[in-house]
């Protein structure tokens, strides 16, 4: 019996969430994604340490004010890791757009133009990478003109019907709805355990799925943020899947029986919907978790993108 990772790729196409080369290597995922979260545990291996310290040399022989030579040197070595990870699998690196710019539309633009230029710098082109923005209504927007330039893109940060509809409708390459983060959010706030055919999170990407499918929308569908196998078995048959490489180890180490859950033939009629921003932001002023979730996870990578800044500074001023 083969392992159900195997059979996992034989209806998902498999992602990993990670920035560890010697994993990607050894799990051979058809794409990777990255977060300032996983690019600062990266770049704290020994595998980046002679990056880390080329790019400070770099700064340090840069001119103008040192805020901005720091904020530089943190894009490329963010980039830096992506490039890395390229070089291993077969397809799309998904990088980060910093999150102190979710709520500018304007400026994630131009950030997105700059991380595909030094990609392109770095031999990598465009159709290696996803450029991924948060799912605010600035992020979307943005995400509509990249799109419509060519830049294809991965929506993160993903916690609501909602912002699938907002996402659908701007044309996005691929949205990362989060599984995990919201099964967080329901187990604090009911005080219940739930099984996998119960857990709020996967229900919400067997939602969003349906909606897709039954509509014809070519988004594809990525779930993200896991707890346990479980969830991720309960999700078979989605589009892709960014998993840890923890629970990628797990899942190769189960001969178990892997049954698909997700199909586009299976998607049940479901009449298409269309929301201005009117309609977008208040169905997300009446959804508390998707609301909280946003906001959090914004701040969480904000605060490791700082931590990051913060290494390089250090490093630049010694």
């Amino acid at each position: 019996m083969t392992s159900k990772l195997e059979q996992l790729r034989a209806m998902t196409t498999v992602v990993a969430d990670t920035g560890d080369i010697e994993a990607v290597a050894r799990l051979k995922p058809v794409d990777c994604t990255t977060n300032p979260t996983i690019v600062l545990k990266a770049l704290g291996t020994e595998a980046f340490a002679e990056t880390f310290e080329t790019e400070i040399a770099w700064g340090k022989a840069q001119g103008g004010a040192s805020e901005a030579v720091t904020a530089v040197v943190a894009d490329r070595l963010a980039i830096s890791v992506g490039a890395a990870l390229a070089k291993i699998v077969p397809g799309r690196v998904s990088t980060e757009v910093d999150a102190d710019l979710s709520f500018d539309t304007k400026a994630s633009i131009a950030k997105a133009h700059e991380i595909i230029a030094r990609y392109k710098e770095l031999g990598i082109e465009r159709d290696r990478i996803l450029i991924k923005l948060a799912s605010t209504w600035e992020g979307i927007r943005a995400a509509e003109v990249l799109q419509r330039e060519g830049v294809d893109c991965n929506l993160t940060l993903l916690f609501s019907k909602a912002q699938a509809i907002a996402c659908a409708e701007a044309k996005v390459f691929l949205i990362s709805p989060f599984v995990g983060r919201i099964l967080d959010w329901y187990k604090k706030s009911t005080g219940e355990n739930y099984t996998a055919e119960t857990d709020p999170g996967v229900l919400s990407v067997r939602s969003i799925y349906n909606y897709y499918k039954a509509n014809g929308i070519e988004t594809i569908v990525m779930g993200a943020s896991f707890r346990n196998a479980g969830e991720i078995e309960a999700l078979a048959g989605c589009d892709r899947l960014t998993i840890s490489p923890a629970l990628l180890d797990e899942l190769d180490a189960d001969k178990g029986t892997l049954p698909r859950m997700l199909s586009p033939e299976k998607a049940t009629a479901e009449p298409r919907v269309s929301l201005d921003e009117k309609a977008f932001r208040w169905s997300m002023n009446e959804d508390a978790m998707a609301t909280e979730k946003l906001a959090e996870g914004i701040r969480a990578f904000y605060k490791d993108l700082g931590t990051l800044r913060g290494m390089v500074a250090k490093a630049l001023a010694a």
